[in-house]
């Protein structure tokens, strides 16, 4: 069963939603060439300060499950 729409609704944006210094389309272009954006939690961002630290740990953690994986089928 669907909610109702909420009676709170309205067409104006909230004060706290300023956009006004926006830059529409900003990063179109990067989505479009296949680049993503993940968010980490605040204790990790502390241990991984870059992309080069995250994409380094990445790289070694699928270095060391690719060899798990091999050694399960050998």
């Amino acid at each position: 069963m669907k909610k109702p729409p909420s009676k709170r609704r309205t067409q104006e944006m909230r004060e706290e939603y300023d956009f006004s210094s926006g830059v529409r389309g900003k990063y179109v272009d990067r989505y479009r060439r296949g680049i993503n954006v993940a968010l980490i939690d605040p204790e990790l961002a502390e241990a991984f300060p870059d992309s080069k630290s995250v994409n380094d740990a990445l790289r070694a953690l699928v270095a060391i499950a690719t060899r798990a994986e091999s050694r399960k089928r050998a």
